[in-house]
């Protein structure tokens, strides 16, 4: 069993913004795999399905991105997943916007979502981060997190989402030593 967590923030003010990546990656997933089926569980929304014959537990945290933690520790206990089974999907300023990284663990990168999971005894899963670039100097982080992508760059983002679903599907096929060779960008020689 595995589950897939997608880090947000609920509400119709946050839907576009950048900060919503995760929540776009699992609503990415659930779109592929037909699930609609969604409950209010342990400050979350939660789906079931089956892929592949494996039983995946789809999530959204509704606690906002601060205290994503206080919904993913509780669930991952309440069904007993191993913390490697946990996959986490989410937004990253230090990539360039659409690009992928999937890491086996690491430090939270002075992202709030992924302290609270370490806060909450979620420490050592499999994170799927997708680029959503730096603020412009002189701008406000919050500001860029909170905020939609401009036109220009929506193609890109979107292809970003994408590519983090299909590795995700890849990694729940392959393992996730496979998969990161497989979808994690080739290094330029």
């Amino acid at each position: 069993m595995h589950m897939i967590v997608g880090l947000g923030n609920p509400g119709r003010q946050y839907e576009e913004s950048k900060h919503n990546t995760g929540f776009r990656v699992v609503d990415e997933l659930a779109k592929r795999w037909n699930v609609t089926l969604w409950q209010d569980k342990m400050d979350a929304l939660v789906a079931q399905t089956t892929v592949n014959g494996e039983k995946i537990i789809l999530v959204k945290p509704q606690t906002y991105m601060n205290e994503s933690g206080r919904a993913v520790g509780p669930l991952m206990r309440w069904y007993k997943i191993d913390q490697p089974d946990v996959y986490v999907a989410y937004d990253d300023m230090d990539l360039a916007v659409g690009r992928l990284r999937i890491r086996k663990n690491g430090s939270d990168g002075g992202h709030n979502g992924i302290k609270s999971l370490f806060a909450n005894g979620c420490t050592d899963f499999t994170r799927f981060r997708v680029g959503i670039g730096r603020p412009l100097p002189h701008h406000d982080v919050v500001d860029h997190v909170l905020t939609p992508f401009p036109e220009e760059l929506r193609e890109a983002y979107q292809q970003g989402i994408e590519d983090a679903a299909t590795a995700i599907e890849g990694c729940l096929s392959l393992g996730v030593d496979k998969g990161m060779n497989r979808y994690n960008p080739k290094k330029k020689k």
